[in-house]
């Protein structure tokens, strides 16, 4: 069964939360994909990975690049894998795919955004109904992740 993380931003901004659950995923040797619910979305996370630090990148690659394959990195708005990640980011509400093909799928939720709330809410359910092992993780005041589920 696939792991299921379900991350409950409440501190930060997807945009400072991610870049580093990236890198960890890549520490671990895993290829990821970040799903996101919109282009304009995709374009702007894309643009973040290059910058977000002074000192280094996150080498990354869109959808819409050539050799999605060869991504460490896959930043998409569709439900593929060509990039043969272990692990799929969801995140802005963006609808799963399949969930059987990753060791771990991870949805990234603003806790400021009631649409982002309920789709989780959703997603959790479903989740759970189909059998994977869910964990759910919310943001204490100090930024740090807190198993509450």
């Amino acid at each position: 069964m696939t792991e299921v993380l379900f991350y409950h931003l409440t501190e930060s901004t997807l945009e400072d939360a991610l870049p580093p659950l990236l890198e960890k995923s890549l520490q671990r040797g895993w290829r990821a994909v970040v799903q996101v619910g919109a282009e304009e979305r995709r374009d702007a996370i894309d643009t973040h990975l290059w910058v977000y630090r002074d000192d280094s990148f996150l080498a990354h690659g869109t959808d819409r690049d050539p050799y999605p394959s060869e991504q460490p990195v896959l930043v998409t708005t569709k439900p593929g894998n060509p990039n043969a990640a272990q692990i799929r980011f969801l995140v802005d509400g963006a609808e799963p795919p399949d969930l059987s093909g990753y060791l771990r799928v991870v949805f990234v939720f603003d806790g400021h955004d009631a649409r982002q709330v309920e789709t989780a809410r959703g997603h959790w359910k479903s989740v759970r109904a189909a059998g994977h092992d869910a964990t759910y993780w919310q943001q204490a005041a100090d930024g740090r992740w807190e198993r509450k589920a």
